[in-house]
């Protein structure tokens, strides 16, 4: 006896807190953002962002129709918003689809090591807004980097390491 093709279910993004909470509060949000003369009023990309969210997932917001030859059974997708900053699924996708991409299409099979540099959001936000900023402050962790793997190659009595930065 056959294993049964396991029946996907639909995501139901309109069904998740997150989603109820910017339905409801989205526009007054905005709105009020834009009113405060304190402030410029949000970035179009973060309203682009989050509008986008809203129509992520639902069949309403368009779809394709999908037929399983197996099973005989069909399904309605829905279209996603693809977008890399707010969306929890289009992001956590795209993660694990540019994870997998590396580990079988760019990286060697070598040690890696991995570095983040986590930032003070006040700086996040002007690095965000400034690209000279943001390249002057990725030149100051490549070069401390850099000069950690040089002086630890001396130590270790390697000639000069190679590094992808």
């Amino acid at each position: 006896m056959g294993l049964l093709p396991k029946i996907r279910r639909r995501r139901e993004p309109e069904k998740t807190v997150l989603y109820q909470v910017l339905q409801r509060h989205l526009e007054t949000f905005i709105a009020r953002a834009e009113a405060d003369d304190r402030r410029s009023g949000l970035p179009r990309f973060v309203v682009a962002e989050l509008r986008a969210f809203l129509d992520c997932g639902l069949l309403s917001k368009g779809f394709c129709r999908v037929h399983c030859t197996a099973c005989g059974r069909d399904a309605l997708v829905a279209f996603s918003c693809k977008r890399r900053g707010f969306c929890p699924s289009c992001g956590a996708r795209r993660m694990a689809d540019t994870a997998a991409w590396l580990i079988d299409r760019v990286l060697p099979e070598v040690a890696v090591r991995q570095w983040v540099l986590a930032l003070p959001h006040r700086v996040r936000f002007l690095c965000a807004y400034n690209p000279e900023l943001c390249g002057g402050v990725r030149r100051i962790l490549v070069r401390a980097l850099s000069s950690f793997y040089r002086r630890r190659a001396r130590e270790l009595g390697i000639a000069e390491p190679h590094t992808g930065l």
